[in-house]
């Protein structure tokens, strides 16, 4: 398929010759957050060379590339998500920009449409920065607002691997740092100051300049400025179709008075912003914990547990530097303890409460879509809002950019937490609903994504597109059992995986979804201590662990038959349905005809669920098809207007293959 650019009308992705395209791909990559070679989380830091550290090599060293991405266009992946971080970019200080990196970055973008991928760039971030416990800002953003990351981890301010890790210890799983512990840092101290100065620094402390600006101002300068660094150079690239400006962006404390917590129920201390800041201040402060494990009902009939943070009593203010919010009379320091002054300063405005997609989230993408259009006027925005939001139901502004997409996340929360499966036992973490067996699994899934579909509702011109920017599992499940199989000669090993992503891919197909699974990491390794190279997460679909050239369907992936599944990528006309039934190897497509359309429907038949190709039957006002083994595509022309229902079945291996 000729890669064109894309727009939108209504819910569908259109290209330059009308067809609807639906976009099935994949993130790349999980170790994009971290430097090349040896900046991954396994590795300890103390992050001193924060300023001379380099990414060239992320995703992979540009050599490399046509390995992996024929590889992922082989699985039948039409487009990428990928990453970049304003650490990659800005890394050395205030525009100081690494155009080896961004240099390389544009070549890897080029690669990727010489094989037949689009492309949209995510300005990826987790808990700020690595610094502060996940990725994304430069070390120096932290630096100038006066925090010292030297004092995280004492003063209970960031919960970081790469501190709280015992590399000396053998053994890859350890209590000091449990897996999937990262989201903690959203509660503590360093994530609570700097996502509220991005957000709100201008209302809430508005004589807090840096550069002669102030705060808010100037990091977000500095963030849309690193943003354009990109655009300038990818512009030319026509299958480069739009940016997803911030991936899921935290909120620092607005929308929380200054004594109560969000009321989460994921493990770990419960903080409010006043403890949080009386913390940055030096001052020890005992906290609620929640309990580890939020299924486990005992846990919640238990007594609550309680813990001191900042025992140490270590400020992370740096020396001459005060606390802009107590200057700003939020709260104020009373023999050593934090009172406060304005219980309501992160969640109310101007006499009302504070509105999370009005006040904070319009403003941002009205202002970022327009400094990349600024360089490409057609390029679309993948808006995206802070997830926990999005899981319970907020709306997007009710303005939004014209050509936005719904680009929201989703996972099964409490698999990604337990890492284990269960279809016949599955909780949801949010509502407590139990799944019994697949099938009502799979409803579930359709039931939340179709809400996140609906909040696209909202959007300008009757509607947006829905691509799912995050879905996926580990695979390190039931402590990485199919690992030890796989090494046992069992290549059946990653079974229940296979049938996880199976029912997700299913309610994306009844729903019509485009989508981007996290992640492909090429420097993946079936090691609980290393994953994906970032915080011992483990969600990559590849891992050179699984190479296997005498499989080449599915050399290097883990459960390809759950991911490797046949799509309609571009249809002339609207399309209507998808199903593909693995054990029968039967696709069905249905879609209306558009005879003005001059480019022929397109289907996807990766060679993972159709080695030998497929017997293609066609009814209604169809006037050619074809099959295209090799490319793993089949093609298919309508003579008018009208229903077309295609039929792809798997073809039985020749005798004596």
């Amino acid at each position: 398929m000729t890669l064109t650019r894309l727009h939108t009308e209504a819910e569908r992705f259109i290209d330059v010759q009308g067809r609807q395209i639906l976009l099935r791909g994949v993130n790349l990559g999980g170790d994009s957050k971290v430097p090349y070679p040896r900046g991954g989380t396994q590795y300890p830091t103390d992050f001193a060379d924060h300023r001379e550290v380099s990414f060239v090599g992320r995703p992979f060293p540009l050599a490399e590339a046509d390995a992996h991405l024929a590889r992922i266009r082989g699985w039948g992946f039409n487009c990428l998500r990928l990453l970049a971080t304003w650490e990659a970019i800005e890394h050395a200080g205030p525009g100081q920009y690494d155009h080896a990196y961004l240099d390389y970055f544009a070549a890897i973008c080029r690669k990727a449409g010489e094989h037949g991928l689009y492309v949209f760039v995510d300005l990826h971030q987790d808990a700020w920065s690595r610094m502060s416990g996940g990725d994304g800002a430069p070390g120096w953003t932290l630096e100038a607002v006066g925090l010292d990351c030297r004092a995280f981890d004492a003063a209970d301010a960031a919960h970081v691997m790469q501190h709280r890790f015992d590399f000396a210890d053998a053994s890859p799983l350890q209590p000091g740092y449990a897996r999937m512990s990262w989201p903690l840092n959203y509660r503590l101290a360093a994530n609570g100051i700097m996502w509220t100065l991005f957000w709100a620094g201008r209302r809430l402390t508005p004589d807090f300049r840096i550069a002669g600006r102030n705060v808010q101002d100037y990091l977000l300068e500095h963030f849309l400025g690193a943003a354009e660094q990109i655009a300038l150079r990818v512009r030319d690239l026509p299958h480069v179709i739009g940016f997803d400006m911030l991936n899921e962006p935290g909120l620092g404390w607005l929308g929380q008075a200054l004594s109560t917590d969000r009321g989460l129920p994921l493990p770990g201390p419960v903080v409010t912003p006043l403890a949080a800041l009386a913390t940055a201040r030096g001052i020890p402060t005992e906290v609620a914990l929640n309990p580890p494990n939020p299924l486990d009902p005992s846990s919640a009939a238990a007594p609550r547990a309680t813990r001191v943070l900042n025992a140490a009593a270590r400020p992370i203010w740096r020396d001459g530097a005060a606390c802009p919010f107590e200057r700003a009379g939020i709260y104020r320091l009373d023999d050593g303890i934090a009172v406060p002054l304005d219980e309501h300063a992160f969640d109310r405005v101007d006499g009302r409460g504070l509105d999370i997609a009005e006040d904070v989230f319009a403003p941002f993408f009205t202002q970022a879509a327009a400094r990349i259009r600024a360089h490409r006027a057609d390029w679309l925005l993948m808006a995206q809002m802070d997830p926990i939001g999005m899981l319970t139901g907020r709306d997007y502004p009710a303005r939004m950019p014209a050509q936005s997409v719904n680009t929201c996340h989703w996972y099964d929360l409490a698999l990604v937490m337990t890492r284990t499966f269960d279809p016949g036992a599955s909780v949801d973490l949010l509502t407590g609903e139990r799944a019994e067996g697949p099938a009502a699994l799979r409803e579930r899934h359709v039931r939340q994504l179709a809400a996140l579909r609906d909040a696209a509702r909202r959007f300008p011109g009757g509607g947006a597109p829905t691509l799912i920017g995050e879905f996926g599992i580990p695979y390190d499940l039931d402590d990485g059992l199919a690992y030890t199989q796989w090494a046992a000669g069992r290549r059946d090993a990653f079974a229940p995986h296979t049938v996880a992503l199976e029912l997700m891919y299913e309610a994306l197909d009844r729903l019509l979804l485009s989508a981007t699974q996290w992640n492909y990491t090429a420097g993946n390794r079936n090691d609980p201590r290393i994953g994906d190279q970032w915080n011992q997460e483990d969600l990559s679909i590849f891992s050179a662990d699984q190479i296997d050239p005498a499989d080449p369907a599915c050399d290097g992936g883990r459960a390809v038959a759950g991911f490797a599944r046949p799509y309609a990528c571009a249809v002339q006309g609207r399309l209507g349905a998808m199903s593909f039934e693995r054990g029968a190897g039967l696709f069905v497509v249905e879609y209306e005809a558009d005879a003005a359309v001059p480019a022929p429907t397109e289907l996807v038949l990766p060679r993972a669920q159709f080695p030998h190709g497929a017997e293609i039957t066609a009814s209604g006002p169809v006037r050619h098809s074809e099959e295209d083994r090799r490319g793993g595509r089949a093609r298919i022309w309508a003579a008018a207007d009208g229903a077309v229902r295609v039929t792809c079945r798997r073809r039985a291996a020749p005798r004596g293959a």
